[in-house]
């Protein structure tokens, strides 16, 4: 399987030097052979999120990529909903940092392979905390620390399980925004979770559908607040 990670081969702008800027596609043949691992170019990545376009730019609108590699899709999407959220919030501090925590929270994923994982969150954290010009010591810096954590999973899409010493099904947080600083978090399983394909085209993969048992939340944490997430992400 494909890890679509960051790479391609970049024409140079043509008020700049005539050199050109060559990125390989793949960071080892040994990666290639043992997991597959081949980067995908960045303007396949942007002509294939612009079919969903409407989707990517929507604050709350959930996606997940179950080899997600070094984040090159889900970045580009934070940064459209960050644009969004600039566009609709702009004029309130409160409501642009909620908003963009939000927005990425809406993002998910899943990679084998546990440095994709660190550098994946690193890049997803870099893009929030520079888009807001967030210092080290904000709360809403060590907030979106534990958001990735637990949205950007170490585990195999395939098996649906953690890659870890002993494996334990994977878990994604369904995070939504109540409103005054405040957010509701409700665990499911990844296993169930996919399993809401059955019922209608119309079914979201994180809709609360109340069809069936499955999509009962594993734990319901009720509402948490930007500081109750930071203590998590100073930890």
């Amino acid at each position: 399987m494909s890890d679509l990670a960051t790479a391609a081969e970049h024409e140079p702008d043509p008020s700049g030097p005539a050199a050109r800027a060559v990125v390989s596609l793949v960071r080892s043949k040994q990666r290639v052979a043992d997991h597959g691992e081949v980067f995908t170019p960045p303007e396949l990545v942007e002509a294939m999120i612009g079919l969903v376009e409407s989707e990517a730019e929507r604050i709350d609108s959930r996606f997940l990529e179950p080899a997600c590699g070094s984040g090159n899709f889900l970045v580009p999407v934070l940064r459209r909903k960050l644009a969004t959220v600039d566009a609709r919030y702009g004029k309130s501090d409160f409501e642009r940092r909620h908003q963009s925590l939000l927005a990425l929270m809406s993002i998910y994923g899943i990679e084998l392979l546990g440095d994709n994982v660190a550098e994946c969150r690193a890049n997803l954290v870099e893009l929030f905390t520079s888009h807001l010009g967030l210092a080290p010591d904000d709360e809403l810096y060590a907030a979106a620390l534990a958001v990735v954590g637990l949205n950007i999973v170490h585990g195999d899409a395939l098996s649906m399980q953690t890659r870890a010493r002993t494996p334990k099904p994977i878990t994604f947080a369904e995070w939504a925004y109540l409103g005054r600083g405040h957010y509701q978090r409700r665990d499911f399983r990844f296993e169930t979770l996919t399993q809401m394909s059955s019922f209608s085209e119309e079914d979201s993969l994180f809709s609360d559908l109340g069809k069936h048992e499955i999509f009962t939340p594993t734990k319901d944490h009720g509402a948490v607040t930007v500081s109750e997430l930071a203590e998590g992400g100073r930890g």
